[in-house]
């Protein structure tokens, strides 16, 4: 089971890389804009805040990967950066788009639930 939570979290921490990829360097490319249904002038004009939202999914990946690094003794990180996560997507799927509820909440509940079973 440890083994299991350990993958669910990492690829929790994946996903937070990629969403730090697509919004500090792809967010006004056409993929950006096409994963995001963005139109050029606004993704211009809101790259700065992107790039800034970009850094902070990046953070959550660090503390979720800082945690796996620590291996057990890693679980009260593990448990705040998951918790983090999950405040952060319950707020943007009700602030932006219920999307994120299930591309950003879903999994790190998941990856919590799994952690909480291993110990």
């Amino acid at each position: 089971m440890i083994i299991l939570s350990d993958i669910a979290i990492a690829l929790v921490a994946l996903l937070h890389v990629g969403f730090l990829v697509l919004e500090m360097f792809l967010w006004t490319k056409p993929y950006g804009r096409r994963v995001f249904g963005l139109k050029a002038d606004f993704a211009e004009q809101s790259r700065a805040l992107a790039a800034n939202q970009g850094l902070y999914n990046g953070f959550l990946a660090a503390g979720l990967l800082w945690g796996l690094l620590l291996g057990a003794d890693g679980f009260p990180e593990k448990v705040f950066f998951l918790s983090c996560v999950i405040v952060a997507g319950l707020f943007g799927g009700a602030t932006v788009s219920k999307r994120i509820v299930w591309v950003q909440a879903v999994p790190a509940v998941i990856a919590l639930a799994l952690l909480y079973a291993a110990r």
